[in-house]
Formats: structure tokens, sequence, C-alpha cells
């Protein structure tokens, strides 16, 4: 299957973070398809382990599963539910958008975000944004008890109702593109690498709750120990003209490494990338002949903040494809920007040997 197929794929499932589970099945399907075996821990992180050679660095390279969203927080008496939200979701962005209330595979709730009728809402109110304790939504229930009755409970998660738009050339819009399309990647990557020799060991994780609040993937390093953490995810594209002043990473125009992230409202953390990383990847990139992208931002946060302090301390980068409009409920990539990070990825992984140091 292309990676596009299973991009797609993906984008389709709900995953609220606690709730991967649907996608967790799918993703442990595509690995078994190409006759590898994974197991699941206790948080829900997907992980296989491929051996390696003993005295090059293990390395654990990772994407998380899940999705922002919402559960929902009381049910009203006319059937209408109240939310609150899961991770950074945009409330600017929220009144009229369709939702998936997500009661059960096959049972799952159509439902839309109320937006007062514009006819009836007063000037003073037509340019307010209706923050997520005002917002309801209405999946047609017309009771308390129908919507129960329809499994609709306090605590049932809700996402934006999943999506998949082609945009011109190899564009992809849609839902949770964040992380979907980094599981992706790391899941063509494993097709790439599954018959290959002299590799270091390699830990592909497949990790929970980073929406939440970056818990999965520090579960899965503590438990593997690796000495390398290259996390997968996106890179703020900075080509529309409200983000041009953020940087230069441009969609379609190859992967990118984050050479400073710092989320800095409130979480005082972030990752400045181990060096000998960031020239493994710019000579990776050099010898592929594929252009890399670099980024800077303030605001961005990633569960590789918390996997890199771990033990001994893990020598980390941040990789990823630029993605436009994110934690809307339609972002956007191109396809061929996740190709190349594919190349990329496999040929670093496949250079990664005993000679490299990681002391600063």
């Amino acid at each position: 299957m292309i990676l596009k197929d299973i991009l797609t794929g993906l984008m389709r499932l709900p995953g609220l973070a606690g709730y991967e589970g649907r996608v967790r099945q799918a993703i442990a399907a595509h690995l078994r398809a190409d006759g590898i075996d994974s197991r699941t821990d206790r948080i829900g992180n997907l992980i296989t382990t491929f051996p390696g050679n003993p005295s090059a660095p293990s390395v654990m390279v990772f994407a998380h599963m899940d999705q922002l969203g919402f559960v929902v927080r009381k049910i009203e008496d006319d059937g209408s539910q109240r939310l609150t939200r899961v991770g950074g979701v945009p409330e600017r962005a929220l009144a009229s958008q369709p939702v998936l209330v997500c009661v059960g595979e096959g049972r799952d709730v159509a439902g839309v975000i109320g937006n007062m009728s514009h006819h009836a809402t007063p000037p003073e109110q037509r340019h307010r944004v209706i923050t997520t304790p005002g917002l309801r939504v209405d999946t047609g229930h017309s009771s308390r008890e129908a919507a129960s009755a329809a499994g609709i409970a306090i605590g049932t998660p809700v996402v934006y109702l999943p999506s998949v738009m082609e945009l011109a050339g190899d564009r992809i819009a849609g839902t949770s593109v964040d992380d979907r399309a980094g599981c992706a990647v790391l899941i063509d990557l494993i097709h790439a690498l599954k018959d290959e020799r002299n590799l270091p060991t390699i830990h592909a994780v497949f990790s929970v709750q980073e929406e939440f609040n970056l818990r999965g993937a520090v579960v899965a390093a503590q438990n593997l120990q690796p000495d390398i953490a290259i996390q997968i995810d996106l890179m703020l594209a900075t080509d529309t003209p409200d983000m041009a002043d953020r940087g230069e990473m441009r969609l379609g125009k190859g992967p990118g490494i984050s050479m400073y992230s710092f989320h800095g409202r409130g979480t005082l953390n972030g990752v400045i990338p181990h060096p000998a990383l960031v020239e493994l990847f710019e000579g990776a990139a050099e010898a592929l002949e594929l252009n890399l992208q670099r980024s800077a931002q303030t605001g961005v946060l990633t569960d590789l903040s918390y996997v890199q302090s771990l033990g001994e301390g893990v020598a980390s980068i941040d990789v990823g494809f630029p993605m436009r409009y994110s934690h809307s409920s339609l972002e956007v990539c191109a396809i061929s920007d996740l190709v190349a990070l594919r190349d990329l990825l496999a040929r670093v992984l496949t250079d990664v040997g005993a000679g490299i140091e990681l002391r600063r």
C-alpha cells in the first residue's frame, strides 16, 4: 500500500487522546500484513522492535496516534451535549463544525456544533468567539433520554468529523494530519527497512496521549531506554500570509528538522537538537540530494521534550513535514514531503553506526 493510501485511511479513523484503539488496530494490521509483530504497553503505545548491531546506539523513532478534540461534560434536557476540550483546540474555529460523537465502532453519532442563526444574532455578538463552555453539540436527539439511548454519556469522546480532501497537486487536506501523517511515514519506513541488515536496534513507537499531556512516548522511552530519539511530527508551514514572519518552512519543499522549540506558555520546555543528529540528517539529505528545511519556533511543544531528559539523557531531534492550519478541522500537507521524509529517515537509520559520537 502506498503512503498516500495509508495516510488517508488513518485520517478517516477517530482517535481522541486516550481513545486511540481504532487507530492502533489499523496500524497493527498494516504491520501484520508486512509480517511484523507488535506489542502494546499498559498506556496504549504500539511498539515494534528490530534488534540490530549491539555496538551501535539504539534508536527510538516515534509518532503519535492521537488527535485533539473534546469529551462530553453534560447532556442537556433537550438532548444536546456540552463539551470540554482535550488538547489545543482553536475555539475561534468551532461554531458550526461537524463532529463525530464516538460511542463505539459502528455506532458513532454524527453531530454539529450549534451556531446561532445569523438572522437572529444581535450586532454586538456577530464578531464574538464563543468559547467551549458556551457551545453545544446537536446530534438530532430531542431529549436527554434519546441521547443516552444512543450511547452518549458524560466522558464520551468527540472529534472533528473525519474527512479527507484532495487538493491541487499532491496536497491533502483533512482531519488529524497531525500526526497521522507521521504515523503513515513511520509505517512506510518500517516497510522499507524490514529486510535491511547492518542497522542499529530500532524501536518504532506509535505513541498515545501526545495532545493531552505528552504522556505516551515518555512511558515507552522509560521502558526501551534508547540512546537516540527521533520524533516525527508536523513542522509549522510559514508559506501563507498569516505565517510569513514565523520562518521559511514551505509546503512541497521537503522535510524539515527543528533547530529550536520552546513552549513558553506555562510549560517551560522544548528541544534544542543534539548536534550529532543535526549533522547526521544534513549529511543524509545531501547524499540523497533532498532539500532539508529548518524550523525554529516558540509556542511548539512535543513529547520529545520530556523523552530527552530520561536516564543519562537521550540524544534527540524533532523531524517532520510542513503542515498548514495546525489543530484546525482541515489541516494541509503535501504527499511529496512525506515521501522525502521517509527516504531521509531510512538513510539516517542506515548511517547510524558504532562510530557516532553522542557526547556533547
